[in-house]
Parts: C-alpha cells; sequence; structure tokens
C-alpha cells in the first residue's frame, strides 16, 4: 500500500473516464415491474428501487410502457429493417419488361434496316420490290 492508501485508510477510489449509459433488458422491465406491483406494504417500492438501485422515474416510464404495450410478455420483436418478402408478380413482371425491351430494340434495328435499304434503293434509282402479290 502506499503511504496515501495507508493514510486514508484504503486503496484510491478510481473513478471510470466516461460514464456509460445503463440498458435494461425488457425482461428485466418486466420483472420489476411485477415485483413493484406485488408490493403492498408501505416503503416495499422504495426498498425494491433501492435494492436494484433504480430511480422511481424507471419504474413509472416503465409502467408506462407496458400501458402502451411496449413491454410485451413475449419478445419476437429483432431489431432492424423488416425483411421484404419478394412478390412473385414483381418477379413476372421484371421478366415482361426485360421481354418487352427486347422486342423492342429488335423492332427499332429491323426499322433502321428498312430505312437503309430504302436510301440505298433511291441512291441506285431501283426502286423496291414490295412483298405484295
Amino acid at each position: 500500500m502506499s503511504t496515501v492508501e495507508q493514510a486514508l485508510g484504503g486503496p484510491d477510489i478510481e473513478v471510470a473516464v466516461k460514464a456509460t449509459r445503463r440498458r435494461f433488458t425488457l425482461d428485466y422491465k418486466r420483472k420489476i415491474v411485477r415485483e413493484a406491483d406485488g408490493c403492498k406494504t408501505p416503503g416495499a417500492v422504495g426498498a425494491l428501487l433501492r435494492r436494484e438501485g433504480l430511480y422511481s422515474s424507471h419504474l413509472t416510464t416503465w409502467r408506462a410502457a407496458r400501458e402502451r404495450g411496449d413491454l410485451p410478455e413475449v419478445t419476437v420483436k429483432k431489431r432492424g429493417p423488416v425483411p421484404r418478402v419478394p412478390d412473385p408478380r414483381d418477379r413476372r413482371i421484371a421478366e415482361l419488361e426485360r421481354a418487352s425491351m427486347s422486342w423492342r430494340k429488335r423492332a427499332e434495328r429491323a426499322e433502321a434496316l428498312v430505312e437503309i435499304q430504302k436510301n440505298i434503293a433511291a441512291l441506285l434509282g431501283a426502286p423496291l420490290e414490295s412483298g405484295k402479290s
């Protein structure tokens, strides 16, 4: 022990550099609210809060959350975005759009070829034969 520790009668008290916020699980909150609701004698709720190191505002907030339904008995809610279930109609729409785009490009190429044939025929002075009989 150092001389300071001996003079004060114990080890130095260390202070955390940065305090961290306490986080309470839903199970813990439900347990405390149930215990507080079960307290019948005067001062029992205060003793519970002192024993657990909680403030009365915690209990008030958790009771309000329970009344709103934010403290469900069964915890099935997961954090993060809700997974999106793909709709089979969306896949079909995408396929049809790709097919439509393919046919549209093909039609544009065919029109461009016909236009080139017309221009060549006009330059050579030879009329194009029509497909009609």
